[in-house]
């Protein structure tokens, strides 16, 4: 009501000069519209430049995670070099890093700083030999990178093998010495191939990307753009492990100015009719007095009307000064809540209310409320009440301003939820209980949606079993499609796809890569949840079998092991009863003979038959001590052979036969082909086969030996071929291998030299398979693993 009455105090003077009133309010207006027009085109500005400025740190962040990728997969391939500075398994360890991470386009190890190792060597040959300490291209960055002791990626930079593309390259050291470099290599494509890049809107900004070069000193920028970059009108980020910077500018910086111009000739031609209004309005001071009235008696009303509320409402309401704490009134509901009446309630301090755990939090939204950091607020604390017993409140407070903006009191509106409260406590105890519960089952108890796969809930065991996280699991939509180990993914998701659709519980086996890289076997027991006849969701537990697995796979090792041996023991008990009862028989016969005989001339003609037959039988058990030595030898000692360099051997060895014969050696060998072999073997193999292709050539043609290799799957293949008299394979095929087995007349035939050489074969776990035809010739090929 006071201000009614300073209104009608000065109403005069506006009414006296209604003009002036109106220049003084148009004035007004065009001074606050200003300041408007003024703050909203800097808001929009800011704006604008967030935008640009969140873009730009997307691709930021994009881009250094790529990095971060790379320097885990750059650790990885150091770790292929042994405690002698050879790297091991560096094609295959290289060929998973490059199917792994697809931002990679290849991997090199670089000792002593001249790259070496590359992988994959295919298009890559250009860079092979560079030393990088001394080419004044690379010197610069690759020291950086061993100054540091971090990964640094140098570039970009044209490289030998086209194109532009970058080197991360960290350090290696082995012993405490300087062994060289572990690098990926990424093209400069490859690593702008993002998505937040791909996304930019083209018609409002266009990205750049640039480096001081180390030698020339000055900022190159490497994207084909028109426009020449404005630092005043881009955004600007760097990223320190190539010292690159980042650039997303604005191809319109005016494009605000035209509309906020026509903006302000919007809010002037308002300030005008304000003003107009105004002079308007002060001529008729008649009118606005019957309004104030209606206004004042609208207020009275309104007071009336709250009062009743106040005082009828269902919820607890109160005034509270807000510098004291102090209860001001309260209604029925509220004095209720807590046990007091009226009287009792306003000699009380809302800080003995409150219950003690609860006072900080609530002492500081007040201290906010007082300074005007927050205008209103909803809280859920504890009260106690007169009885001393503790409930809970929810409380949403709002201050009371004063005319002079002071803030001194404030309305609390409380609704009794203690029931609620207490439930939601059961309901938290329950559910950490059975959460404790499933962290004790030995097993990955896990909840995932039935159509996308997407898992919601994944028990702490997955930490000990894959070394994986909970939260790494389920905030990754396809984690577990993702970490499927390859060979298994297409049949395992087949199958758990098939059982889902026909809403049936299954129970399989698969493998999952680890956290450290090992491969998991794991048994997945899944219940299907069916909503309305439709699988809604997946649950289930997974339990690690990998050891059940690896004993599985010794136990099955161990069973053909003993098979294979029992079949050889079989075979030599076999060879041994046929061939020694043969000698042994025609001992017996002809000592029968000798004691028999009554002329000196037949026993001594017998006794040299005797030493005969005394001589094959030491040959026979020499070529069976041969055999059980082959068979018997479980640790053979393999080493990398040069294949060329064995044969030309071989053929030394054999040069006075095929001189003697004519015979043309025809060799495709490459001098590059190692194989994994034990020498003695593969000179007895080479030497067998390579001497029954001269020995068993055909009169009537000139002997032509053909020996060849090539790759079949993971095998070595060795093919030796010949124009001889060849074999009937229809007739000797099951038998060709056999001891003594023999297939032409000729003088020097023993039938032992394939025995031995199936039973070396046999025993670097290799194959040897036979094609022939009789007068046309033979061709065996040797499989070496």
């Amino acid at each position: 009501m006071n201000l009614i009455k300073s209104l009608f105090s000065h109403n005069k003077w506006f009414t006296i000069k209604p003009k002036l009133t109106g220049v003084l309010f148009f004035l007004f207006f065009c001074i606050l519209f200003s300041l408007i027009i003024s703050q909203q085109y800097r808001i929009a500005q800011k704006t604008k430049n967030d935008e640009m400025n969140a873009i730009l740190q997307n691709i930021h962040k994009s881009i250094e995670q790529s990095l971060k990728d790379n320097y885990v997969d750059a650790l990885t391939l150091a770790l292929t070099i042994n405690d002698k500075g050879k790297p091991e398994n560096f094609e295959a360890v290289g060929k998973q890093i490059i199917e792994a991470d697809s931002s990679i386009d290849a991997v090199q190890l670089v000792p002593k700083g001249i790259i070496r190792f590359t992988y994959p060597a295919k298009g890559n040959e250009a860079a092979q030999g560079i030393n990088l300490l001394t080419n004044k291209k690379y010197r610069t960055e690759a020291l950086k990178a061993i100054q540091t002791r971090k990964m640094y990626f140098a570039g970009p930079f044209e490289l030998k093998q086209g194109g532009l593309g970058i080197l991360g390259r960290i350090a290696v050291y082995k012993n405490n010495k300087f062994w060289g470099f572990s690098a990926i290599l990424i093209r400069l494509k490859t690593l702008l191939d993002k998505p937040e890049i791909k996304k930019i809107d083209a018609k409002k900004y266009y990205f750049q990307f640039s480096k001081v070069d180390p030698v020339t000193h000055k900022e190159v920028f490497f994207l084909e753009n028109k426009l020449k970059v404005d630092e005043k009108n881009a955004v600007t980020s760097t990223i320190p492990d190539g010292d690159w910077k980042l650039y997303l500018v604005d191809k319109n910086p005016n494009e605000l100015i035209l509309p906020f111009f026509a903006f302000s000739l919007l809010w002037f031609s308002l300030a005008a009719l304000i003003g107009f209004l105004t002079t308007s309005f002060y001529k008729k001071p008649a009118e606005l007095e019957k309004l104030i009235k209606e206004q004042s008696d609208e207020i009275l009303k309104n007071e009336i009307k709250f009062k009743s509320v106040f005082e009828q409402a269902s919820v607890g309401i109160t005034y509270v000064d807000t510098v004291t704490g102090q209860l001001l009134e309260a209604n029925k509901k509220y004095c209720n809540l807590l046990g007091y009446d009226q009287e009792e309630i306003k000699q009380k301090s809302i800080i003995n209310l409150i219950h003690p755990d609860d006072l900080e939090k609530s002492l500081t939204n007040f201290e906010k409320l007082r300074n005007g950091i927050i205008k209103e607020y909803t809280t859920e604390r504890r009260h106690i009440t007169k009885s001393k017993d503790v409930i809970w409140i929810k409380l949403t407070i709002s201050p009371l301003w004063e005319n002079n903006g002071v803030l001194t009191n404030h309305i609390a509106i409380a609704e009794d939820i203690t029931e609620r409260k207490l439930a939601e406590e059961k309901i938290l105890d329950s559910q950490k209980r059975i959460e404790s519960l499933i962290n004790t089952i030995d097993g990955i108890v896990w909840e995932c949606d039935a159509e996308t796969l997407k898992f919601n809930f994944v028990s702490k065991k997955v930490e000990d079993i894959l070394g994986y996280t909970s939260e790494e699991w389920i905030n990754t939509p396809n984690f577990w499609v993702d970490h499927i180990y390859e060979n298994d993914k297409e049949a395992t998701l087949k199958f758990c796809m098939e059982k889902t659709n026909q809403n049936l519980n299954h129970d399989f086996e698969y493998r999952m890569v680890a956290k450290d890289g090992r491969i998991v076997w794991l048994r997945d027991i899944v219940n299907v949840i069916i909503e309305s006849g439709q699988a809604k969701s997946l649950r289930g537990i997974m339990i690690d079998v990998t050891k059940n697995k690896e004993i599985q796979k010794d136990l099955n090792n161990s069973f053909h092991l003993v098979t294979e041996q029992n079949k050889r023991l079989l075979n030599f008990s076999y060879i041994v009863s046929h061939n020694l009862r043969s000698h042994t028989s025609n001992i017996s016969s002809i000592v029968d003979i000798i004691e028999n005989s009554d002329s000196e001339e037949e026993k001594e003609e017998m006794i040299q038959l005797l030493k005969s037959v005394s001589d094959s039988l030491n040959e026979t058990m020499l070529n069976l001590n041969e055999v059980v030595n082959i068979q018997t030898n479980i640790d053979i000692v393999v080493e990398k052979l040069n294949l060329k360099q064995y044969i030309d051997n071989t053929l030394t060895v054999l040069s006075d036969q095929i001189q003697f014969k004519g015979v043309q050696v025809i060799s495709s060998i490459e001098k590059d082909v190692e194989i994994i072999y034990n020498p003695a073997y593969l000179e007895s193999v080479l030497y067998n086969l390579i001497s029954n292709a001269i020995r068993y050539s055909h009169h009537d043609r000139h002997p032509i030996i053909h020996i060849d290799s090539y790759k079949e799957g993971k095998k070595t293949v060795l093919k030796i071929s010949d124009n001889g008299i060849g074999i009937d394979l229809d007739k000797n095929g099951h038998k060709i291998f056999g001891m003594y087995k023999k297939f032409s007349t000729h003088k020097d035939s023993k039938g032992i030299g394939l025995f031995i050489t199936k039973n070396q074969i046999d025993a670097m776990g290799g194959s040897i398979t036979v094609e022939s035809e009789p007068n046309l010739g033979t061709t065996f090929k040797v499989y070496i693993s």
